[in-house]
């Protein structure tokens, strides 16, 4: 039998997914595959599926689908999260070949090119060329030990696991070298990298041995748990190389229903974290995750977690609806809120939201920035971000395409800030 050599590869859900799809494209390349962007192309199509909430459950398998209708002849990859939750459903879908839950993601090379030899974890041929991406997503820790009764993902990733220092420094100095002009660390958990290594300060650590050994000109945290960081940790952002955001899930602002949720964190402490934070790194931009229709959230709480959403002033919101997962706590818990609340309530906390975004972008107009040009827009505009995560567009005869470039903020529109390039 032939093996197949052109593989198409998607990532759904968070950048933890993203990370290994990247390195999934190194092997795959490094095993003799071609990796192709348009999937009717493709031999293989291969799809990190997410199964955090319902909502991301059902996307995977519309992917698998649209796939199918997309190239009839490929052979499809389930792989991931809801690939470990549903295996027999997704098995089922028409076309999937190849349902690899978590724990076998690392063999997904060998399993789906079944005669190619597997490339060992962690190797692979290096020398693949750039994807044209600006940004490198590089996973640093796997698995979480913490205890929040809506969250599936601890099921579905295991415990909490840290990959050595060294072999995460090589990866990064690796895509330093290809020419990526930013990496962003990634982990279900990030905040415990190295506590199963014995490592204290293992993630502030492994930080500085990131700014004190390349030259990598940004460095960005993905999401983070309050509770993991203290105001020593705020001291890593006197280096500029550190990207001035700060993911930190929120999830409610109502004391009452995050002791409901597990969630190791009062809405004093997350504020006075905050504030610890903001007075260590200026122009700070602060997103989070917020949940609505929590099993016993009532107006009177929802209003609350409102009021203190707004006191925060966040930069960002990700506002999604409480999802009963199987196997958790919540499923099972008392007061679950029906879906036409669920609903109002998401769109009364995505408008505070989106004000709370508008308010920020607005307080860089006048200023000059750095931004990182990531592609060129259908209207000729070019596309980037600033080191705190503001969406700029700007006008520019040549190439733009992985420079940082210092640019002048004009003004708001259409929810990005338009810019003018300092040459």
């Amino acid at each position: 039998m032939s093996t197949t050599r052109r593989i198409y590869l998607h990532s759904l859900g968070c950048r933890l997914n993203q990370s290994e799809v990247e390195e999934m494209a190194r092997r795959f390349a490094g095993a003799g595959w071609m990796v192709v962007t348009d999937p009717v192309e493709a031999d293989v199509c291969l799809v990190n599926t997410c199964a955090v909430t319902a909502e991301a459950e059902r996307k995977s398998r519309h992917r698998l689908q649209a796939l199918r209708r997309a190239n009839p002849s490929a052979r499809i990859a389930a792989v991931g999260c809801a690939a470990t939750l549903s295996p027999e459903r997704l098995a089922g879908l028409e076309g999937v070949a190849w349902v690899v839950p978590n724990e076998e993601k690392e063999r997904v090379v060998g399993i789906v090119a079944g005669d190619l030899p597997l490339t060992p974890a962690g190797e692979g041929d290096r020398q693949v060329a750039h994807t044209g991406r600006t940004r490198a997503f590089v996973k640093v820790q796997d698995g979480c030990d913490n205890h929040c009764t809506y969250c599936v993902v601890r099921l579905l990733r295991g415990p909490a696991r840290s990959r050595p220092l060294e072999r995460v420094m090589g990866e990064v100095q690796e895509r330093v070298a290809a020419g990526y002009r930013e990496v962003v660390l990634t982990g279900v958990n990030l905040g415990a990298y190295g506590r199963d290594l014995g490592m204290e300060r293992g993630l502030a650590r492994l930080i500085e041995a990131i700014l004190e050994r390349t030259v990598l000109p940004r460095l960005r945290l993905s999401s983070l748990e309050p509770w993991d960081l203290d105001e020593p940790f705020f001291e890593l952002w006197a280096d500029p190389r550190l990207c001035r955001q700060l993911h930190l899930p929120l999830q409610s602002g109502c004391d009452r229903i995050l002791r409901r949720m597990g969630r190791r964190i009062t809405t004093g402490e997350y504020a006075r974290l905050v504030e610890a934070a903001r007075s260590a790194i200026p122009d700070l931009a602060l997103t989070t995750d917020v949940m609505v229709g929590f099993p016993g959230e009532d107006e009177e709480a929802f209003v609350e977690s409102l009021a203190f959403v707004e006191r925060v002033g966040f930069a960002r919101l990700h506002v999604f609806s409480f999802s009963p997962r199987p196997g958790t706590p919540a499923e099972r818990m008392g007061g679950q809120v029906g879906p036409q609340v669920q609903k109002e309530r998401a769109r009364r906390m995505e408008a505070l939201g989106a004000c709370l975004a508008e308010s920020f972008r607005r307080r860089f107009v006048g200023r000059e920035m750095a931004v990182l040009w990531e592609r060129q827009r259908s209207d000729g505009l070019w596309r980037g971000l600033t080191d705190n995560y503001l969406q700029v567009v700007a006008p520019y005869p040549t190439m733009l395409h992985n420079r940082i470039t210092r640019t002048r903020l004009l003004e708001v529109r259409d929810g990005v800030l338009v810019g003018e390039v300092i040459e």
